[in-house]
Order: C-alpha cells, then sequence, then structure tokens
C-alpha cells in the first residue's frame, strides 16, 4: 500500500517543511546541517547557527562514488581516516546523537535528500531534507 506520494507506507518521511524545520531548531531539538559547497555559501549567505558540512564532501567521507563533477566541485583528494574523523568530530561537537533530529539544507531541498539518506544510512535515523532548501529558508526569514 502507499500514500499520495507513491511511497510505501513503511518508509519513514525524508522530508519536512521549512516552518517546522526553523521551529525544531529555534527551540534547540534539532541541528541544522547546511550542505552547500563553500562557495554557495559566499554567494548567496550562510544560515545563522548551521553546521557547514558540504554534501559531496559528506558523500567522499563516507565511501561513496562521486561523480566526475561532484569531485571536480570539490577538487579533493581521497578521504583518509582522518578526514573521517574530522566529520565525525564536526557533528559531535554539536552534541549530535544518532536519535537527534538533523536538518540538511541545500539551495532547493534536491540535494538535501540525497544527504539525509545518507545519514540515515549511517545511523541517523531522524535525518530529515529540509523542503525547499535554502530559498524556502531565507523566504520564511522575510516572512517573520
Amino acid at each position: 500500500m502507499s500514500n499520495e506520494r507513491n511511497e510505501p507506507m513503511d518508509e519513514p518521511q525524508l522530508e519536512i517543511s521549512v516552518d517546522a524545520s526553523r521551529e525544531l531548531v529555534d527551540i534547540g531539538l534539532a541541528v541544522l546541517l547546511d550542505i552547500r559547497q563553500p562557495f554557495e555559501l559566499e554567494l548567496e549567505g550562510a544560515v545563522d547557527g548551521a553546521v557547514s558540512v558540504p554534501l559531496f564532501r559528506l558523500k567522499q567521507l563516507l565511501g561513496k562514488h562521486l561523480s566526475e563533477e561532484e569531485q571536480e566541485l570539490l577538487d579533493a583528494d581521497e578521504p583518509d581516516e582522518r578526514d573521517f574523523q574530522h566529520f565525525l568530530s564536526l557533528i559531535n561537537q554539536h552534541h549530535v546523537r544518532q536519535d537527534q533530529i538533523l536538518l540538511c539544507l541545500c539551495n532547493s531541498g534536491r540535494r538535501s535528500l540525497r544527504a539525509a539518506q545518507l545519514l540515515r544510512d549511517l545511523g541517523y535515523v531522524r535525518s530529515l531534507s529540509v523542503r525547499e532548501g535554502f530559498r524556502g529558508w531565507q523566504g520564511a526569514g522575510e516572512a517573520d
């Protein structure tokens, strides 16, 4: 059986609205992971309080295959154990537990779906993608 979006009913939801995300972050129940590349942060601005963990770097650290375009954007060597430990320390310095809510934010909400799934595969089962991404986040902030 499936729901209106043709997803299996037993598969946990992978997206969350901008409003719900902002509320969870504001009350301290979630950690916001900004997965945009550094050049995107420079061009569009960072989100206050977000932890910057670029998706391509996350994929690489988790041993996932990068496309040629992703590797070019990342422009880095293969990760070693030290890189993986750095990623974990980034997460741990924010006291992230595997049962904590992790909200992944990209520009539009597409890459963050992949990041949330990668984090779930790593055991962070409450990882979610912020629907509409930074654009929605920024628009919601202007409405405040």
